[in-house]
């Protein structure tokens, strides 16, 4: 874009917009994503038991979790042990067809993990899977 100035002599705009501190943003956020992302994803940490049967997840369910300390969770949400049932009949609506995935940390007492089994059978549920890992193979044996 050219102008005339006051002393006649044509002049022209500086109009281009410099990019590059855009771009410098741009990565540096790109990078905080990235960094955050995983953290954000990891949700719950459970360990649980290694056995040598396990089946392959393949479709999408709901989540119990019982972690260290014995603290239920409902997806990634906290959940009282003693209001799985209601939680589970409220975000169900065929519970006979329903299944639902059970992880426990290893180191649970069994006590707990019954009363959570006998709560989510209470709700109608009885297609529970319980999550293991599977055992580490030696490849020399």
């Amino acid at each position: 874009m050219a102008f005339t100035a006051a002393n006649g002599r044509t002049q022209i705009a500086l109009a281009d917009i410099n990019i590059t501190p855009l771009v410098d943003v741009v990565l540096v956020l790109l990078i905080i994503f990235m960094v955050t992302a995983p953290v954000l994803q990891s949700g719950i940490e459970v360990a649980v038991p290694k056995t040598r049967t396990v089946k392959e997840i393949t479709e999408e369910r709901m989540v119990i979790s019982i972690n260290k300390k014995q603290q239920v969770f409902l997806g990634n949400d906290p959940v009282n042990i003693n209001e799985i049932g209601a939680k589970l009949r409220q975000k169900i609506r065929d519970p006979q067809h329903q299944s639902i995935f059970l992880r426990a940390d290893e180191d649970v007492p069994f006590g707990a993990f019954a009363t959570v089994m006998d709560a989510v059978k209470q709700s109608g549920i009885t297609n529970v899977s319980i999550v293991t890992q599977p055992l580490e193979t030696h490849a020399n044996r």
